[in-house]
Protein backbone atom coordinates (compact mmCIF):
# COMPACT_ATOMS: atom_id res chain seq x y z
CA UNK A 1 0.00 0.00 0.00
CA UNK A 2 0.92 3.64 -0.61
CA UNK A 3 0.94 6.51 1.86
CA UNK A 4 -1.20 9.47 1.53
CA UNK A 5 -0.91 12.93 2.13
CA UNK A 6 -3.42 13.71 4.69
CA UNK A 7 -2.14 12.79 8.14
CA UNK A 8 -4.45 11.39 11.37
CA UNK A 9 -2.98 10.83 15.11
CA UNK A 10 -1.57 7.81 15.72
CA UNK A 11 -0.20 6.42 19.01
CA UNK A 12 3.65 5.41 18.50
CA UNK A 13 5.53 3.39 21.06
CA UNK A 14 9.69 4.23 20.44
CA UNK A 15 11.15 2.99 23.61
CA UNK A 16 10.87 1.75 27.43
CA UNK A 17 8.34 4.56 28.50
CA UNK A 18 8.54 6.66 24.94
CA UNK A 19 5.14 6.68 23.58
CA UNK A 20 4.23 9.39 21.55
CA UNK A 21 0.89 10.77 20.07
CA UNK A 22 2.02 11.76 16.12
CA UNK A 23 0.85 12.52 12.95
CA UNK A 24 0.83 9.54 10.80
CA UNK A 25 0.71 9.34 6.89
CA UNK A 26 -3.12 7.74 6.26
CA UNK A 27 -2.53 4.63 4.61
CA UNK A 28 -4.77 3.92 0.70
CA UNK A 29 -5.81 0.54 0.84
CA UNK A 30 -4.55 -1.67 -1.58
CA UNK A 31 -6.21 -4.84 -3.74
CA UNK A 32 -8.00 -6.66 -0.84
CA UNK A 33 -8.23 -4.46 1.73
CA UNK A 34 -9.81 -1.93 3.22
CA UNK A 35 -9.31 1.17 5.19
CA UNK A 36 -11.09 1.91 8.43
CA UNK A 37 -12.08 4.77 10.66
CA UNK A 38 -11.20 3.44 13.95
CA UNK A 39 -13.46 4.83 16.55
CA UNK A 40 -12.23 2.77 20.12
CA UNK A 41 -8.76 1.17 20.75
CA UNK A 42 -8.78 -1.08 24.25
CA UNK A 43 -5.27 -0.42 25.98
CA UNK A 44 -4.35 -3.91 26.52
CA UNK A 45 -1.66 -5.64 28.98
CA UNK A 46 0.65 -6.09 25.84
CA UNK A 47 0.20 -2.40 24.89
CA UNK A 48 1.35 -1.69 28.40
CA UNK A 49 4.26 -3.79 28.62
CA UNK A 50 5.73 -2.60 25.56
CA UNK A 51 5.67 1.10 27.03
CA UNK A 52 6.95 0.22 30.35
CA UNK A 53 9.30 -2.24 28.84
CA UNK A 54 9.86 -2.48 25.34
CA UNK A 55 8.65 -5.47 25.05
CA UNK A 56 6.66 -8.11 25.45
CA UNK A 57 8.24 -11.74 26.84
CA UNK A 58 10.65 -12.33 24.01
CA UNK A 59 9.45 -9.66 21.43
CA UNK A 60 11.30 -6.41 21.34
CA UNK A 61 10.86 -3.29 19.95
CA UNK A 62 13.49 -3.19 17.40
CA UNK A 63 11.78 0.36 15.62
CA UNK A 64 8.81 2.30 15.85
CA UNK A 65 5.41 0.41 16.28
CA UNK A 66 1.84 1.61 16.25
CA UNK A 67 0.68 0.14 19.24
CA UNK A 68 -3.02 -1.55 19.36
CA UNK A 69 -4.85 -4.43 18.20
CA UNK A 70 -8.39 -4.21 20.32
CA UNK A 71 -9.89 -1.83 17.84
CA UNK A 72 -13.49 -1.04 16.04
CA UNK A 73 -14.04 1.65 13.30
CA UNK A 74 -16.59 2.29 10.65
CA UNK A 75 -15.68 0.92 7.12
CA UNK A 76 -14.55 4.05 4.47
CA UNK A 77 -13.49 2.22 1.60
CA UNK A 78 -11.89 -0.58 -0.37
CA UNK A 79 -8.83 -0.74 -2.37
CA UNK A 80 -10.96 -2.43 -4.94
CA UNK A 81 -14.43 -2.38 -6.16
CA UNK A 82 -14.85 -6.24 -6.62
CA UNK A 83 -13.33 -6.35 -2.71
CA UNK A 84 -15.91 -8.54 -0.44
CA UNK A 85 -16.72 -7.21 3.10
CA UNK A 86 -18.92 -5.20 5.02
CA UNK A 87 -20.02 -2.10 3.15
CA UNK A 88 -18.96 1.29 3.71
CA UNK A 89 -20.48 3.21 6.07
CA UNK A 90 -20.70 -0.29 8.26
CA UNK A 91 -19.56 -0.61 11.88
CA UNK A 92 -17.16 -3.23 12.49
CA UNK A 93 -14.58 -5.02 14.66
CA UNK A 94 -11.02 -5.90 13.43
CA UNK A 95 -9.69 -9.03 14.11
CA UNK A 96 -6.06 -8.74 14.54
CA UNK A 97 -4.52 -11.64 13.49
CA UNK A 98 -3.78 -12.85 9.55
CA UNK A 99 -2.35 -16.72 10.09
CA UNK A 100 -0.27 -18.09 6.91
CA UNK A 101 -2.28 -20.78 5.76
CA UNK A 102 0.14 -23.03 4.88
CA UNK A 103 2.11 -24.11 8.29
CA UNK A 104 1.58 -27.09 9.58
CA UNK A 105 -0.47 -25.50 12.76
CA UNK A 106 -2.70 -24.15 10.25
CA UNK A 107 -3.36 -27.00 7.91
CA UNK A 108 -4.11 -28.96 12.03
CA UNK A 109 -7.12 -26.09 12.65
CA UNK A 110 -5.03 -24.44 15.38
CA UNK A 111 -4.70 -20.81 13.09
CA UNK A 112 -4.04 -19.52 16.74
CA UNK A 113 -1.08 -20.42 17.22
CA UNK A 114 0.61 -20.36 13.10
CA UNK A 115 4.04 -20.14 13.19
CA UNK A 116 4.56 -17.17 10.37
CA UNK A 117 1.24 -14.98 11.60
CA UNK A 118 0.81 -11.19 11.52
CA UNK A 119 -0.53 -9.56 14.26
CA UNK A 120 -1.63 -5.86 14.87
CA UNK A 121 0.24 -4.39 16.99
CA UNK A 122 3.18 -6.85 17.41
CA UNK A 123 6.69 -7.09 17.81
CA UNK A 124 7.28 -10.69 17.14
CA UNK A 125 8.58 -10.10 13.45
CA UNK A 126 10.88 -7.58 11.98
CA UNK A 127 9.73 -5.39 10.39
CA UNK A 128 7.31 -5.33 12.74
CA UNK A 129 3.54 -5.34 12.18
CA UNK A 130 2.29 -1.66 13.03
CA UNK A 131 -0.92 -1.46 15.20
CA UNK A 132 -4.44 -0.26 15.29
CA UNK A 133 -4.24 2.52 17.33
CA UNK A 134 -4.65 5.48 14.40
CA UNK A 135 -7.11 7.24 13.29
CA UNK A 136 -6.99 5.92 10.15
CA UNK A 137 -5.50 2.29 8.97
CA UNK A 138 -5.39 -0.25 6.65
CA UNK A 139 -6.21 -3.99 6.70
CA UNK A 140 -6.93 -7.37 4.75
CA UNK A 141 -10.75 -7.14 4.33
CA UNK A 142 -10.76 -10.70 5.44
CA UNK A 143 -10.06 -9.39 8.76
CA UNK A 144 -13.25 -6.98 8.97
CA UNK A 145 -16.28 -8.54 11.37
CA UNK A 146 -19.59 -6.37 11.26
CA UNK A 147 -20.91 -5.23 14.59
CA UNK A 148 -24.17 -7.29 15.25
CA UNK A 149 -27.06 -5.26 15.78
CA UNK A 150 -27.80 -3.36 18.18
CA UNK A 151 -23.89 -3.87 19.72
CA UNK A 152 -22.40 -0.02 20.68
CA UNK A 153 -18.91 0.10 19.33
CA UNK A 154 -18.01 1.12 22.71
CA UNK A 155 -18.93 -2.39 23.91
CA UNK A 156 -17.81 -4.13 20.72
CA UNK A 157 -14.25 -2.63 21.60
CA UNK A 158 -14.10 -5.85 24.17
CA UNK A 159 -14.22 -8.23 21.60
CA UNK A 160 -10.63 -9.04 21.28
CA UNK A 161 -10.16 -9.91 24.81
CA UNK A 162 -13.09 -11.53 24.99
CA UNK A 163 -12.31 -13.94 22.43
CA UNK A 164 -9.06 -14.69 24.16
CA UNK A 165 -10.78 -15.60 27.37
CA UNK A 166 -13.04 -17.71 25.09
CA UNK A 167 -10.61 -19.75 24.09
CA UNK A 168 -9.14 -20.26 27.48
CA UNK A 169 -12.70 -21.59 28.76
CA UNK A 170 -12.38 -23.92 25.82
CA UNK A 171 -9.16 -25.15 26.40
CA UNK A 172 -10.53 -26.12 29.78
CA UNK A 173 -13.15 -28.48 28.32
CA UNK A 174 -16.83 -28.70 29.72
CA UNK A 175 -16.77 -26.68 32.40
CA UNK A 176 -20.93 -27.04 32.46
CA UNK A 177 -21.94 -27.35 36.28
CA UNK A 178 -18.42 -27.36 37.41
CA UNK A 179 -16.73 -25.17 40.18
CA UNK A 180 -13.89 -22.87 37.80
CA UNK A 181 -11.20 -21.05 39.41
CA UNK A 182 -9.59 -17.91 38.14
CA UNK A 183 -6.46 -16.48 39.44
CA UNK A 184 -5.68 -12.60 38.28
CA UNK A 185 -8.97 -9.92 38.23
CA UNK A 186 -7.40 -8.20 35.58
CA UNK A 187 -9.49 -7.19 32.25
CA UNK A 188 -8.77 -10.67 30.60
CA UNK A 189 -9.84 -12.28 34.24
CA UNK A 190 -12.94 -10.64 34.68
CA UNK A 191 -13.96 -11.73 30.98
CA UNK A 192 -13.04 -15.14 31.64
CA UNK A 193 -15.24 -15.25 34.47
CA UNK A 194 -17.92 -14.18 31.69
CA UNK A 195 -17.11 -16.65 29.49
CA UNK A 196 -17.00 -19.39 32.22
CA UNK A 197 -20.61 -18.33 33.06
CA UNK A 198 -21.80 -18.38 29.65
CA UNK A 199 -20.06 -22.07 29.33
CA UNK A 200 -22.44 -23.57 31.90
CA UNK A 201 -20.42 -22.85 34.71
CA UNK A 202 -22.22 -23.66 37.99
CA UNK A 203 -19.86 -21.90 40.53
CA UNK A 204 -16.72 -18.84 39.77
CA UNK A 205 -14.45 -18.02 42.46
CA UNK A 206 -12.11 -15.60 41.56
CA UNK A 207 -9.07 -14.30 43.35
CA UNK A 208 -6.84 -10.94 42.92
CA UNK A 209 -4.73 -8.86 45.24
CA UNK A 210 -7.13 -5.67 44.57
CA UNK A 211 -10.51 -5.18 46.15
CA UNK A 212 -11.38 -2.80 43.23
CA UNK A 213 -10.34 -5.15 40.65
CA UNK A 214 -12.42 -8.01 42.43
CA UNK A 215 -15.77 -5.91 41.94
CA UNK A 216 -15.22 -5.70 38.45
CA UNK A 217 -15.71 -9.37 38.45
CA UNK A 218 -17.87 -9.32 40.53
CA UNK A 219 -20.15 -7.57 37.73
CA UNK A 220 -19.84 -10.06 35.33
CA UNK A 221 -20.60 -12.83 37.13
CA UNK A 222 -18.39 -14.01 39.79
CA UNK A 223 -20.07 -15.88 42.44
CA UNK A 224 -16.37 -15.28 45.42
CA UNK A 225 -14.28 -13.51 45.93
CA UNK A 226 -11.20 -14.09 47.17
CA UNK A 227 -9.04 -11.78 48.28
CA UNK A 228 -5.06 -13.07 47.88
CA UNK A 229 -3.94 -13.20 51.57
CA UNK A 230 -7.72 -13.59 52.92
CA UNK A 231 -9.79 -16.38 53.86
CA UNK A 232 -12.35 -18.15 51.80
CA UNK A 233 -10.37 -19.98 49.27
CA UNK A 234 -12.79 -23.60 48.30
CA UNK A 235 -11.27 -26.29 49.30
CA UNK A 236 -10.70 -27.79 45.35
CA UNK A 237 -12.24 -26.53 42.32
CA UNK A 238 -13.01 -29.00 38.78
CA UNK A 239 -10.66 -26.50 36.61
CA UNK A 240 -8.51 -23.29 36.65
CA UNK A 241 -7.84 -20.77 34.88
CA UNK A 242 -4.82 -18.35 35.69
CA UNK A 243 -5.16 -15.15 34.29
CA UNK A 244 -2.41 -13.21 36.46
CA UNK A 245 0.96 -13.58 34.35
CA UNK A 246 2.61 -14.63 38.19
CA UNK A 247 4.09 -17.81 39.17
CA UNK A 248 2.45 -17.96 42.39
CA UNK A 249 -0.78 -18.08 40.19
CA UNK A 250 -0.11 -20.98 38.52
CA UNK A 251 1.11 -22.63 42.02
CA UNK A 252 -2.36 -21.78 43.27
CA UNK A 253 -4.50 -23.59 40.35
CA UNK A 254 -2.31 -26.59 40.81
CA UNK A 255 -2.94 -26.94 44.68
CA UNK A 256 -6.53 -26.11 44.15
CA UNK A 257 -7.67 -28.15 41.24
CA UNK A 258 -9.08 -31.74 41.73
CA UNK A 259 -7.10 -34.83 41.15
CA UNK A 260 -7.15 -35.46 37.30
CA UNK A 261 -8.58 -31.35 36.65
CA UNK A 262 -7.61 -28.93 34.05
CA UNK A 263 -5.33 -26.04 34.94
CA UNK A 264 -5.33 -23.51 31.72
CA UNK A 265 -2.21 -21.16 31.99
CA UNK A 266 -3.23 -17.97 30.08
CA UNK A 267 -1.08 -15.17 31.61
CA UNK A 268 1.69 -14.85 30.12
CA UNK A 269 4.42 -15.84 32.42
CA UNK A 270 8.04 -14.09 32.59
CA UNK A 271 11.08 -14.86 30.24
CA UNK A 272 12.91 -17.71 31.79
CA UNK A 273 12.06 -20.51 34.19
CA UNK A 274 8.59 -19.95 36.81
CA UNK A 275 8.84 -21.94 39.50
CA UNK A 276 5.63 -23.94 40.47
CA UNK A 277 4.36 -27.27 42.40
CA UNK A 278 5.48 -29.55 39.26
CA UNK A 279 5.46 -32.39 41.39
CA UNK A 280 1.09 -32.11 41.51
CA UNK A 281 1.04 -32.72 37.70
CA UNK A 282 2.36 -36.38 38.32
CA UNK A 283 0.68 -37.71 41.80
CA UNK A 284 -2.82 -35.70 40.65
CA UNK A 285 -2.71 -36.61 37.42
CA UNK A 286 -3.28 -32.60 36.57
CA UNK A 287 -3.46 -31.58 32.80
CA UNK A 288 -1.73 -28.14 32.34
CA UNK A 289 -2.39 -26.78 28.97
CA UNK A 290 -1.54 -23.51 27.38
CA UNK A 291 -4.18 -21.25 26.04
CA UNK A 292 -2.93 -18.17 23.02
CA UNK A 293 -4.90 -15.90 21.40
CA UNK A 294 -7.58 -17.15 19.91
CA UNK A 295 -9.05 -18.07 16.69
CA UNK A 296 -12.85 -18.80 15.50
CA UNK A 297 -13.74 -17.24 18.87
CA UNK A 298 -14.23 -13.58 17.14
CA UNK A 299 -17.67 -13.88 15.81
CA UNK A 300 -18.56 -15.70 19.40
CA UNK A 301 -17.17 -12.70 21.37
CA UNK A 302 -19.13 -10.56 19.00
CA UNK A 303 -22.58 -12.46 19.50
CA UNK A 304 -22.11 -13.02 22.90
CA UNK A 305 -20.97 -9.03 23.60
CA UNK A 306 -24.37 -8.11 21.88
CA UNK A 307 -26.40 -10.51 24.30
CA UNK A 308 -25.23 -9.17 27.38
CA UNK A 309 -24.93 -5.58 28.63
CA UNK A 310 -23.34 -6.39 31.76
CA UNK A 311 -19.80 -6.09 29.60
CA UNK A 312 -20.59 -2.51 29.68
CA UNK A 313 -19.01 -2.63 33.10
CA UNK A 314 -15.67 -3.90 32.45
CA UNK A 315 -15.44 -0.06 30.66
CA UNK A 316 -13.88 2.09 33.33
CA UNK A 317 -12.92 5.05 31.02
CA UNK A 318 -12.84 5.95 27.67
CA UNK A 319 -9.98 8.39 26.89
CA UNK A 320 -9.54 10.86 23.93
CA UNK A 321 -6.56 9.81 21.94
CA UNK A 322 -4.58 12.92 22.55
CA UNK A 323 -4.45 12.09 25.78
CA UNK A 324 -3.03 8.76 25.31
CA UNK A 325 -0.33 9.35 28.00
CA UNK A 326 -3.20 9.10 30.81
CA UNK A 327 -4.85 6.98 29.22
CA UNK A 328 -2.08 4.54 29.95
CA UNK A 329 -1.52 5.60 33.16
CA UNK A 330 -4.72 5.20 33.97
CA UNK A 331 -5.07 1.11 32.52
CA UNK A 332 -1.52 0.35 34.12
CA UNK A 333 -3.56 1.47 37.29
CA UNK A 334 -6.04 -1.37 38.86
CA UNK A 335 -6.65 0.08 41.57
CA UNK A 336 -9.02 2.68 39.31
CA UNK A 337 -9.74 1.01 36.13
CA UNK A 338 -10.34 -2.11 34.53
CA UNK A 339 -10.67 -1.87 30.82
CA UNK A 340 -9.60 1.04 29.05
CA UNK A 341 -10.36 2.49 25.60
CA UNK A 342 -8.64 5.27 23.77
CA UNK A 343 -11.49 7.79 21.36
CA UNK A 344 -10.58 8.75 18.19
CA UNK A 345 -14.23 9.92 17.46
CA UNK A 346 -12.84 13.24 16.71
CA UNK A 347 -10.11 12.30 14.73
CA UNK A 348 -10.34 14.28 11.20
CA UNK A 349 -11.89 12.95 8.31
CA UNK A 350 -9.88 11.30 5.31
Amino acid sequence: MSAGKALAPGCVIHGPGDLRVEDVPVPRPGPGEALVAVRYGGVCGSDLHYWRHGGVGDFRLREPMLLGHEVVGTVVAYGSPDTPGPAAGTSVAVHPAAPCGVCPECEDGRRNVCRDTRYLGSAARFPHVQGGFAARIVVPAEQLRALPAGLDPRRGALAEPLSVALHAVRRAGDLAGRHVLVTGAGPIGCLVVAAAKAAGAAHVTVTDLLPAALEYARAVGADTLVRAGDSGWPVEVDAAIEASGVAAGLDTCLRLVRRGGVVVQLGMLPPGQSPFAGNLLVSREIELRGAFRFDGEFDDALLLLAAEPAFDALVGAVVPVRDTASAFELAADRSRSCKVLLDFGAAPAV
